[in-house]
């Protein structure tokens, strides 16, 4: 009981990330965590000595990578104006336009992204009335699931676009009003759900810009991949902050809304250190698998 543990506990903090089975499977760490200690208790029960010292190690090492995610980081002092974030995955165009445009009018998003937007999908948020509300768009509407867009209050130049695998990842500069230009991606590489796709799951990942530079960025959307992925530590080793870990929501599942599979966050709003988080929330809209994410940052 305790060996599968503390195997798991080493892969993770070891910054080694094998390819499939690893690869969707270390996104259900914070379960292994849970896991991890009710081993501790069977090998204490038992009175092992060697199991329930390994069993503690790997308890305590588990819960140093989970727990900070359950408690908010103050938000970084940042003052300046608010950029309201909303981004959605529309499983293949399927999602309720309606309930969309619901959320956007409750929660109104400076910018929005989105994913797995069809033809058909973006015609129907046309239709709707989205650019009533975000004027402003960069859209890459594609048949399957490598469409996505870019809607903003603010205007936009568009970027150059992402895509590895048929994933697209539209990519735009924001000039907000307040002066600040602000680069953002609309996240969405390969799903790593079987063997084969790391690669093209990893490309579309490192293809995401650095942080720093004149510019702030933004990267919003389905990531297909939680805090516990090497790639996702390696944006935040470099200058991001992710926003639910921010407001002490990173444990909040965003996948799948509804089925048996127990819930994962892949959907993320990563904002450039410069910037403040003040308000993050998990959001339900019909018709996707995914749960759409939402984040109130601030200007520095």
């Amino acid at each position: 009981m305790v060996a599968p543990f503390a195997v798991w506990a080493v892969l993770r903090v070891s910054g080694f990330e094998p390819d499939w089975p690893w690869v969707p499977l270390v996104a259900f760490t914070p379960y292994a965590a849970a896991g991890s200690a009710v081993a501790l208790l069977v090998a204490g029960s038992l009175r092992r000595r060697w199991p329930t010292a390994v069993a503690a190690v790997t308890v305590i090492t588990l819960a140093v990578v989970v727990t900070p995610r359950g408690f908010t980081d103050g938000g970084h002092p940042a003052g300046g104006q608010a950029v309201r974030v909303l981004a959605a995955n529309l499983m293949v165009g399927a999602a309720d336009i309606d309930g969309l445009i619901a959320l956007i009018d409750r929660t109104k998003p400076d910018v929005l992204t989105l994913q797995e937007l069809t033809p058909e999908a973006l015609d129907r948020l046309e239709a709707a009335g989205v650019r009533d509300r975000l004027p402003h768009a960069v859209t890459r509407a594609k048949p399957g699931v490598g469409g996505s867009a870019i809607y903003a209050t603010h205007p936009l130049t568009a970027g150059e676009h992402i895509e590895y695998g048929g994933f697209g990842q539209a990519r735009a500069l924001m000039r907000h009003a307040g002066g600040a230009r602000i680069d953002i991606v609309s996240v969405h590489p390969c799903a790593p759900k079987r063997f084969g796709r790391q690669p093209c799951w990893l490309s579309g990942l490192r293809a995401l810009p650095a942080a720093g530079g004149s510019d702030l960025r933004v990267l919003a959307g389905d990531f297909n991949a939680t805090l516990d992925h090497v790639p996702v530590r390696d944006l935040l080793a470099g200058g991001y902050r992710d926003a639910a870990d921010a407001m002490g929501q990173g444990l909040t599942a965003t996948w799948p809304q509804f089925g048996w599979t127990p819930g994962v966050a892949i959907d993320h709003v990563l904002a450039d250190a410069r910037m403040g988080v003040r308000a993050f929330e998990v959001l339900t809209l019909d018709g996707t698998d995914h749960r759409p994410v939402y984040a109130e940052l601030r200007l520095p």
